[in-house]
């Protein structure tokens, strides 16, 4: 979720997320989260959820999510599988031999 402000507006909580304002907290299925009260901030649901929050000062932006420790959905790895690719003059490349190096994989098609 990308805020312009720390404030969070619950409908947009809601839609973005799926976690909705209830008198009893932030809840999503069956699953409830007291808040405190007063208004909803973005570091209130990162700590209260689980969510990880980045500020980019520079933009004037944050980044909220998504949850990882209440709903069980978190990324178990940030390894990708061994992938042989060819290179542009079409020489196969292994991503493997890039192990231990930060990777970004840009995938392009046409279609």
């Amino acid at each position: 979720m990308i805020l312009s402000a720390p404030a969070v507006d619950p409908a947009e909580l809601e839609a973005r997320t799926g976690w909705s304002v209830k008198p009893q907290g932030a809840c999503k299925g069956d699953v409830c989260v007291p808040l405190p009260a007063g208004p909803l901030t973005a570091s209130v649901l990162s700590e209260r959820l689980g969510m990880p929050l980045l500020h980019d000062e520079e933009h004037g932006l944050w980044a909220l999510g998504p949850e990882t420790g209440l709903t069980g959905r978190a990324l178990t790895t940030a390894e990708a599988p061994d992938l042989v690719l060819p290179t542009a003059d079409g020489e196969p490349f292994a991503l493997r031999s890039l192990r231990g190096s930060k990777v970004l994989l840009v995938a392009w098609a046409s279609w």
